[in-house]
């Protein structure tokens, strides 16, 4: 049976380029890349290169990339860098938003809870996009920091980050304490303009394993001018704010991904995410697309199958050998009703019963057939299967 794969949101598959790139750092140039000898230097070199490939990406300074396990470590050293900065000068002030992805979310809720900030969290419209003016009222005079995604996780629709920005940069007129701006843009990469410039951010997010690039690697971007707090020590490495090993193989895997996101075939994904829209909507009574379908990335569908659980969906495409979600990867182990659906309004019904379809650019016209093939008489079981209002 051929297995077809719809959860690209969750991780892509690392491209050959990628692997090839990688290959010889992990046996033959091994050194460490901190080690004055020429080993260690032939490592540093790649991880120069790597660094040098990313900064031209997001058109910035090469002393404003830092690598990161991944898009966990870089939102934590955003968010915690800032608020560490503030510590016992009295509570500080962050928004951020209701349905950012936990790595984003749960870092604030715990320093919420230790009392070393206030939060305040803006929900989107029923479009799933963040309305600017809704950030700009819940600006305080002691506002630190404000945090929006680029693209939900879930549902992918794209945040206005440019006007937010010019909002933020706006409200730091004459003011002491300067508000920075961070998004993370983990699922922006492939599809939105990355340039941190024209986005007016001073901190951003970015996950190797979205891009067909290795997990276990990220990067955050840090304007130059802002000066964080490192939240782990035990050595100087990445300009000081972040202690550790350089993980060369990954890094340069990294910067090889970035590297081909202009050569991805972006406009053939978007032509099958429409198609396949149209044909679940010709096949499906009752299926409702989440979040807006203009301010999306195109590789991405989520939808609600009235009647239906998500999750049984799921499992029953699963066994027919094709991969989708019910929401972020991230949270998949809870029974609870997807945050981010509550957020933009859905029902508890409506959430359960979301699925989250996301293309890559190895999927093709026949696999999105038979995944409406696959998906239509599934529905059509479980909805004979629930239960009568009368019962």
């Amino acid at each position: 049976m051929k297995r077809i794969y719809f959860d690209h949101a969750a991780t892509t598959p690392v491209d050959k380029k990628v692997m090839k790139a990688m290959k010889p750092y992990f046996c033959d140039v091994f050194g460490n890349p901190s080690s004055l000898h020429s080993f260690g230097q032939e490592a540093m070199k790649a991880v120069d290169e790597a660094r040098d490939k990313v900064a031209k990406f997001l058109n910035c300074e090469r002393e404003e990339v830092i690598f990161t396990s991944g898009a966990t470590e870089a939102n934590n050293l955003a968010i915690r860098g800032v608020a560490s900065k503030y510590q016992g000068g009295g509570k500080f002030h962050v928004i951020t938003t209701a349905f950012e992805h936990p790595a984003v979310l749960e870092t604030v809720k715990d320093l919420e809870k230790s009392g070393v900030i206030e939060t305040t969290y803006v929900n989107p419209g029923v479009d799933g996009i963040i309305r600017v003016e809704d950030i700009e009222k819940e600006i305080r005079d002691n506002t630190i920091l404000v945090s929006v995604m680029y693209v939900n996780n879930e549902i992918g629709t794209i945040q206005p980050i440019k006007e937010i920005s010019d909002a933020v940069r706006k409200m730091n007129d004459g003011r002491p304490n300067k508000i920075l701006f961070h998004t993370d843009a983990v699922q922006a990469g492939l599809y939105c303009n990355m340039k941190v410039g024209e986005l007016g951010v001073d901190l951003l997010s970015m996950s190797g394993h979205k891009i067909y690039g290795p997990k276990g690697i990220g990067v955050l971007y840090v304007k130059k001018a802002v000066k964080l707090k490192p939240i782990q020590t035990g050595g100087h490495h990445e300009f000081g704010l972040r202690a550790g090993t350089l993980n060369t193989p990954l890094i340069v895997g990294m910067g090889k991904a970035v590297e081909l996101i202009r050569k991805r075939k972006i406009k053939k994904i978007e032509e099958l995410r429409d198609n396949l829209w149209t044909a679940l909507q010709r096949n499906i009574s009752g299926i409702k697309l989440n979040g807006d379908m203009v301010k999306r990335v195109p590789n991405n569908l989520n939808v609600s199958v009235v009647g239906v659980e998500g999750e049984a969906l799921l499992l029953g495409l699963d066994m027919e050998g094709i991969a989708i979600s019910t929401g972020s990867a991230c949270s998949s182990g809870s029974l609870e009703p997807s945050h981010v659906l509550m957020s933009i309004g859905l029902s508890h019904e409506e959430a359960h019963g979301s699925l989250r379809i996301t293309l890559g650019e190895d999927n093709d016209e026949s696999e999105c057939e038979e995944l409406v093939k696959k998906l239509t008489p599934l529905v059509e079981r479980f909805r004979a299967m629930a239960p009568k209002a009368s019962e």
